[in-house]
């Protein structure tokens, strides 16, 4: 059995050190979701919407195709945008507005980056499997997210 705690204690270690003195967005973010992606084997999808024009744009992510556009209060991501909150769903087809991206997502969630009281991106993580997320889960990467929103690459 993996050992949450340990494992994120280690990435977000990793992480900082991975994106120290870098100045390369694009290639910041995708080592990041990399390097979750790799670290727990619940993580099928894990990715950056960034928000520009008025709407969250994909950027870098592991996992399949993904959707480009997300408006402001539409499904998990546009929420967590909107309340600028983290938000948990254990189950993706029993939140109002889900938009499914891919069938084979079962759970998900959502941290946003802010930075200065505004949200500028969100961290989204899914998983193929019902009630992956929880306390841990958000701790770690509400963590990823403070060391992002403290560079200058978003």
């Amino acid at each position: 059995m993996v050992n949450k705690e340990e494992v994120y204690k280690d990435v977000v270690t990793y992480i900082s050190e991975l994106i120290e003195g870098k100045n390369n967005p694009s290639g910041v973010l995708c080592n990041v979701t990399a390097a979750l992606h790799d670290a727990l084997p619940y993580y099928f999808w894990v990715g950056f919407y960034i928000v520009e024009d008025d709407t969250l744009q994909l950027g870098p992510f592991q996992g399949p195709v993904a959707c480009f556009r997300i408006k402001k209060g539409r499904g998990v991501c546009g929420t967590s945008w909107a309340e600028a909150k983290t938000l948990i769903v254990p189950d993706v087809e029993q939140f109002p507005g889900h938009i499914a991206c891919s069938s084979l997502s079962r759970s998900e969630i959502v941290v946003p980056i802010i930075r200065n009281d505004e949200v500028i991106a969100v961290i989204d993580v899914d998983s193929k499997e019902l009630n992956s997320f929880d306390a841990t889960d958000q701790k770690h990467l509400e963590q990823v997210a403070e060391i992002l929103a403290n560079t200058s690459l978003l």
